[in-house]
């Protein structure tokens, strides 16, 4: 059984279903907005955006006990917030680490299309680069 089926037995099939659609819509964006925060002109916004995108992510995976997805998502949110209070602009390596993060969120959705168990998170994910520019 993957998760998506485990997911179905423990929840309601539309709260599955309609998590699983606006999932696919956010990480389908995410890519676009973070290459948005190199342009100086779209950085604030581009910035909140993906912060209200993670913590979205990270309320429903919680809800729903996608683990793996919360924690990743949690920490990503707290570096974002750190990001939208203390800075105007991003360095290349946060961007790179942010592109990394969107692809592992972009297998979780092919793993959850699949009916998968989730793939292991990628260690190097874990470290939150040099925020500062």
């Amino acid at each position: 059984m993957g998760i998506r089926s485990d997911l179905e037995t423990n929840f309601d099939y539309e709260i599955v279903d309609e998590f699983l659609d606006h999932y696919s819509m956010m990480v389908e964006s995410m890519e676009v907005m973070i290459i948005d925060l190199t342009k100086p002109n779209m950085y604030k916004r581009s910035i909140n955006e993906l912060f209200r995108v993670f913590h979205n992510i990270k309320s429903a995976s919680g809800y729903l006990q996608i683990l793996p997805m919360n924690k990743l998502a949690s920490f990503v949110e707290d570096a974002l917030e750190d990001l939208r209070n203390n800075s105007t602009s991003i360095n290349q390596e946060t961007v790179d680490w942010l592109l990394q993060i969107s692809d592992m969120f972009a297998i979780w959705q092919d793993d959850l299309k699949q009916d998968s168990e989730l793939s292991k998170i990628k260690f190097s994910l874990l470290k939150t680069p040099d925020l500062d520019k």
